[in-house]
C-alpha cells in the first residue's frame, strides 16, 4: 500500500457575456483580493459538471449550464494548498442575479480583451480561452 495522496479535483468555470468575463474577488488566502475564475472543490460522489453548478451558485448566486470543457490544468504548483487539478469548463448563465458570496468577496465582469494578474494559474486559463475566442 502507497502513503502517496491523490490531488484534489476542482473545477472552474468561465463565463462571457456582453464581451466581458466573469470573475470572482477572492475572500480568502491563497492569493486573498485577487480576481480568480469562480469555482471549487468536487465532493466525493459528485459529478464535476454537478460540483461547478453547486460552486458557481455558492459564489456567484447564478444557476449555470455548462457548454464545454475548456482543458484541464493538473501541474502541481498551481496551488500553493497542494496539488489540485482543475477541470475548466465554459458555461452559460440560466438565472440568476449577481450576488458574491461564500468565498467570493465580490463579482467582477472583465473586459475580456483586458489582461489582469490572476490568481492560481489562471492567466494560462485566460490564455487558453482567448486561443478558442480566435478559432471558433
Amino acid at each position: 500500500m502507497s502513503d502517496k495522496k491523490s490531488p484534489s479535483i476542482m473545477v472552474d468555470g468561465i463565463i462571457e457575456r456582453d464581451d466581458k468575463l466573469l470573475l470572482a474577488r477572492r475572500k480568502k488566502d491563497p492569493f486573498k483580493g485577487s480576481l480568480s475564475f469562480p469555482g471549487g472543490k468536487v465532493d466525493e460522489g459528485e459529478k464535476v459538471e454537478d460540483a461547478l453548478k453547486r460552486e458557481l451558485k455558492e459564489e456567484t448566486n447564478f444557476d449555470i449550464e455548462p457548454t464545454d470543457i475548456l482543458g484541464v490544468y493538473s501541474d502541481p504548483s498551481r496551488d500553493p494548498r497542494g496539488h489540485r487539478v482543475s477541470i475548466t469548463f465554459i458555461a452559460t448563465i440560466k438565472s440568476g442575479e449577481a450576488k458574491a458570496a461564500d468565498d467570493a468577496e465580490s463579482i467582477v465582469w472583465l473586459p475580456i480583451n483586458e489582461q489582469q494578474d490572476l490568481a492560481f494559474d489562471h492567466n494560462k486559463i485566460l490564455n487558453g480561452y482567448w486561443s478558442t475566442k480566435k478559432y471558433r
